[in-house]
């Protein structure tokens, strides 16, 4: 039972990931498209039976487990399709490519793999906040500082090398101290090092 929910938490969770792009590029039509409307409102407004929405969301929470699961084995050619359809749309395409390396990113694809937890002082000095680096070019660093409570949301600077300071935190238990706003601090002893 714990292994066949384990495998169905799985595939949800790449079919999210995978869908997350195209997701996210349509809500951004569809803000466009209904600048003035509450898209939320209407929708449920206009079922006053609870079973219809109830249905649509086992539906969907399916049809991303699915999704996931054809993600998985590389099955997904409607997604894939789709993928090519909005990368040809000149904004849309540039919108969609960020948003699927940023989802790569949390997501731990080897290409744009976050590399480890830092410390870096922001804004000021004397105020430390965490870090993932992202990339290395020399004594550089390239770090991207998650904001909280949502850690998808953030900036990307560089730094020297001398201005960091390494942590022991996993990039999970990092992503943890952000979106918990510091409540769940995994590495307590290394607050005390940040002076």
């Amino acid at each position: 039972m714990k292994q066949s929910l384990q495998w169905f938490f799985n595939y949800f969770l790449i079919g999210v990931l995978g869908v997350l792009p195209i997701v996210i590029v349509l809500q951004v039509v569809l803000y466009v498209e209904n600048l003035l409307r509450n898209f939320v409102v209407n929708f449920f407004g206009g079922y006053p039976n609870v079973f219809i929405p109830g249905v649509m969301f086992t539906a969907a929470i399916l049809l991303l487990c699915y999704f996931g699961y054809l993600l998985k084995h590389g099955k997904a050619h409607l997604l894939y399709f789709v993928e090519r359809m909005f990368v040809r749309i000149p904004l849309l395409g540039t919108l969609y490519r960020v948003t699927q390396k940023l989802v790569n990113i949390f997501r731990g694809d080897d290409s744009t793999r976050l590399r480890e937890v830092v410390y870096i002082e922001y804004p000021k000095d004397g105020l430390w906040v965490p870090a993932f680096v992202t990339n290395r070019v020399g004594d550089q660093y390239v770090v991207y500082v998650p904001t909280s409570p949502n850690p998808t949301s953030g900036f990307t600077v560089i730094l020297h090398e001398s201005k960091i300071r390494h942590s022991l935190m996993t990039i999970e238990q990092a992503s943890s101290f952000v979106i918990s706003l510091g409540v769940d601090m995994p590495k307590p002893e290394e607050a005390n090092g940040l002076r």
